[in-house]
């Protein structure tokens, strides 16, 4: 694993027949949406709050098929954290279990929105923000990304 960049494990999805697309792959409209809860999950942890909703998805590109019975791994890193927001960035990995390394299928960022009870855009609790924006620097200092 030592060519990807160090990113937290969020999930992991087994691709199952139902979710092959007419040409023999994972329609790619599943992935999208495991993409948006693997990143709202670990969004929703690190803000500290289940109120949280999907604002916007970047390009995604991808690299690689996934067939039946695939295990698809999600992980995750803060890429930025703002006012009320928390963009992270997502890759979905095959894992392969012949020698116990990783393959990218695909990536993303993700950005999500903290949100009151009426649906509004609601602050992310400052000390959460400055521990994350702290770590994600942190990690940029000892990694030079």
């Amino acid at each position: 694993m030592s060519n990807f960049v160090q990113m937290e494990y969020i999930t992991t999805k087994i691709c199952q027949a139902g979710h092959i697309g007419v040409h023999g792959n994972l329609f790619g409209g599943v992935m999208l949406s495991w993409f948006d809860e693997a990143g709202a999950s670990l969004a929703a942890y690190l803000c500290s709050t289940p109120d949280i909703v999907t604002v916007k998805m970047d390009e995604v590109i991808f690299k690689k098929p996934v067939k039946t019975g695939d295990h698809i791994r999600f992980f995750g890193k803060v890429h930025h954290v703002g006012t009320s927001s928390i963009t992270l960035a997502l890759e979905a990995r095959r894992f392969l279990f012949e020698n116990g390394k990783y393959e990218l299928v695909c990536s993303t960022d993700i950005t999500y929105v903290r949100i009151n009870e009426k649906g509004q855009p609601t602050p992310v609790d400052a000390q959460i923000r400055q521990r994350l924006n702290s770590a994600r620097d942190k990690k940029h200092e000892n990694t030079g990304t």
